[in-house]
């Protein structure tokens, strides 16, 4: 394996950066995907609707052309943070629809009791799903955003394109200068992906067993 005893500083390089691109746009989408399912089960109808949009939008274009959207298009109206923030931000705003949806599934299998109760002494909508749904909502939805962050990990090889040095990026240059050791490198980079797919699996496993609604 002389492409990698040769180059490990530079596939380490490369699988540290997707797991930058992993934390950073999964923290967006985390947040975003919160705000707008509380936005879905919102009473105001102007939310719900906003909600209901982000989600048919989002969740149905491909994340390649919201990368391009974003690389090429917001910086012909002025908005340019550099190539890592856009990348993350279409991949974090993509992700936040499919934890839209799972927050909301989660929100759902609450019991109405629950809502209804904090509203009996007074709870205003925002503090009932602060302080007593999104809580409980959570720790039902941790296999469901397991996957969606398992997704996520993989999509991250889509800034190779762009030229983002992340472990897909560095597996084509290997390629291109080990032609004879092509299977190998596959196979290398593909453990990789895996072994970070694993310690996610474990973690939401954990959060599972720790969270479990008895």
């Amino acid at each position: 394996m002389e492409a990698f005893r040769e180059n490990w500083d530079l596939i380490l390089d490369g699988f540290l950066n997707t797991i930058q691109l992993l934390l950073v746009s999964g923290a967006i989408a985390l947040i975003v995907g919160t705000l707008v399912a509380v936005a879905r089960v919102s009473p105001v109808p102007i939310l719900r609707g906003v909600g209901t949009t982000y989600v048919t939008l989002f969740r149905n274009t491909p994340l390649l052309v919201l990368i391009l959207l974003t690389y090429y298009g917001l910086p012909e109206i002025g908005i340019d943070f550099g190539f890592f923030i856009m990348i993350t931000m279409a991949m974090g705003l993509y992700t936040a629809a499919f934890v839209t949806e799972a927050i909301r599934s989660g929100v759902n299998g609450i019991g109405l009791g629950q809502a209804e109760a904090a509203r009996s002494i007074g709870m205003p909508f925002g503090m009932t799903m602060t302080q007593v749904i999104l809580p409980q909502a959570f720790r039902l939805v941790v296999p469901p955003l397991a996957s969606v962050f398992i997704a996520l990990t993989k999509n991250t090889s889509l800034a190779a394109i762009f030229g983002i040095a992340e472990a897909t990026y560095r597996m084509k240059g290997l390629t291109r200068d080990f032609p004879a050791e092509q299977i190998q490198i596959f196979i290398g980079i593909a453990l990789g992906y895996i072994i970070i797919v694993e310690i996610i699996s474990f973690a939401a496993s954990r959060f599972e067993r720790r969270w479990a609604v008895r």
